[in-house]
């Protein structure tokens, strides 16, 4: 069977709960408003692709490659970025909804996430060294065994996480929510 290859191609308001998806491989597209929630992803290839006001809300993504593929004002709600293809992962985040994903184990050095929610998402043993966290709620996101080395926190808020358990040399955070490397001592901090 041969696989499709589409390239240079924008889609607009498709609702892929409505007609299928058709699987292979998109270079050089843009997605916008359309709907993917809970759609099949498995061994699909995005490369340099983009998404705006998208839906992919508990969409599979078995073995499916994001190659520098950016996502700005998306739904992406439960997704399980670990399932992914690693090889060439590249991905960008900004004004989106992560609330509970994961990406669990991956490489995902100098990532930007802009102005997103990332509240119980799942970062544990994730490299993300000199990934920038700008204006993003990391309430409930979970670090341990995180390489954050030169990663940048300074605008974000809500984060919880144990320097004796993560990699956070030069890492970069501001005051107040500094105060969320120092939650598990349970120590009250006064101004």
């Amino acid at each position: 069977m041969r696989e499709t290859y589409i390239e240079n191609q924008v889609f607009e308001k498709i609702d892929y709960s409505e007609i299928v998806f058709e699987k292979g491989e998109y270079e050089d597209c843009r997605f916008v408003n359309c709907k993917f929630a809970g759609i099949n992803f498995t061994n699909v290839n995005f490369v340099e692709c983009e998404f705006e006001n998208c839906d992919l809300s508990m969409a599979k993504l078995n073995d499916t490659a994001l190659k520098e593929v950016k996502f700005r004002n998306c739904k992406l709600l439960g997704l399980n970025f670990n399932d992914c293809n690693p090889f060439l992962l590249s991905l960008y985040f900004e004004s989106s909804n992560l609330n509970l994903a994961s990406f669990y184990r991956l490489k995902m050095k100098a990532t930007q996430f802009r102005k997103c929610s990332l509240q119980e998402v799942d970062f544990i043993e994730t490299d993300l060294s000199a990934a920038v966290f700008d204006d993003c709620d990391l309430n409930g996101a979970m670090f341990e065994d995180t390489i954050l080395e030169k990663a940048d926190f300074r605008t974000s808020y809500a984060y919880s996480i144990d320097p004796e358990i993560n990699k956070i040399k030069n890492a970069k955070f501001s005051m107040p929510d500094v105060i969320g490397l120092l939650g598990k001592y349970g120590i009250k901090i006064t101004q």
